[in-house]
């Protein structure tokens, strides 16, 4: 049988997951033209147009997400309410909203199933030279923490659930650093096991193994893919 990929986000990790799944399997892309992550009714609604599609839910990648710089987001001390409540609405509340859609469904029907929602390599190990974004940590480090707390409540049902921590990968999220050579010279050196910024491949590719059923039995763990940043 078939497994069921819900993903949201379009660009970037999730087209690059998108693409590695549909080689074989279903998607449904729940992009930001379709329903904004922060808006539990428009989540609801995409959740149920995917059921009508394919019938099922098989696993979720919960991508979609911002940095909050343009909102002012930075060190603690800079940092706006605006900057905060944006990283917080729809990177934390917005994956909070797609695991509660999904899991009612799960629970409902008795159905097993795995959710991997995104970290960032920033929320265990922070870096001050042009990396100080408070809420955008905090944000990801919230994610962390629900998405283990939900692993223990629902591994007795089978279901299992995940959090993939990048490095600095080379989207569309990432083109104020790209385009930064300081901060490209430092990535070549903090990143040295792909020589600067990860592609959007490379976090792809340990996504799918994790999504698929034959992963089990990986279950509240952090996955980190990030070229050697933790240890470097």
């Amino acid at each position: 049988m078939s497994e069921v990929l819900f993903i949201t986000g379009s660009t970037g990790i999730a087209a690059a997951t998108a693409e590695m799944w549909r080689q074989t399997d279903p998607v449904f892309v729940m992009s930001k033209e379709m329903a904004d992550v922060r808006d539990e009714v428009a989540v609801r609604r995409a959740v149920q147009a995917c059921l009508e599609a394919h019938g099922r839910i098989d696993a979720v990648f919960n991508v979609a997400g911002i940095s909050a710089r343009a909102f002012g987001d930075g060190p603690l001390h800079e940092c706006s309410d605006a900057g905060w409540d944006e990283a917080m609405d729809v990177n934390a509340k917005g994956t909070f909203h797609v695991c509660r859609e999904v899991l009612q469904v799960w629970v409902e029907q008795k159905q097993t199933g795995v959710i991997l929602n995104m970290g960032s390599v920033l929320a265990r190990r922070p870096e001050a030279g042009g990396f100080g974004t408070v809420a955008y940590a905090a944000s990801k480090g919230a994610i962390e923490a629900m998405s283990l707390a939900a692993a223990a409540y629902y591994a007795a049902a089978g279901i299992r659930i995940n959090v993939i921590a990048p490095g600095l990968v080379r989207t569309p999220m990432s083109e104020r650093a790209q385009a930064n050579p300081e901060i490209l010279r430092f990535i070549e050196h903090k990143q040295p096991i792909t020589h600067g910024m990860l592609s959007a491949d490379d976090v792809a590719r340990m996504a799918v193994f994790l999504l698929r059923k034959n992963s089990s039995p990986v279950t509240g763990q952090v996955i980190t893919v990030d070229g050697g940043w933790s240890v470097v």
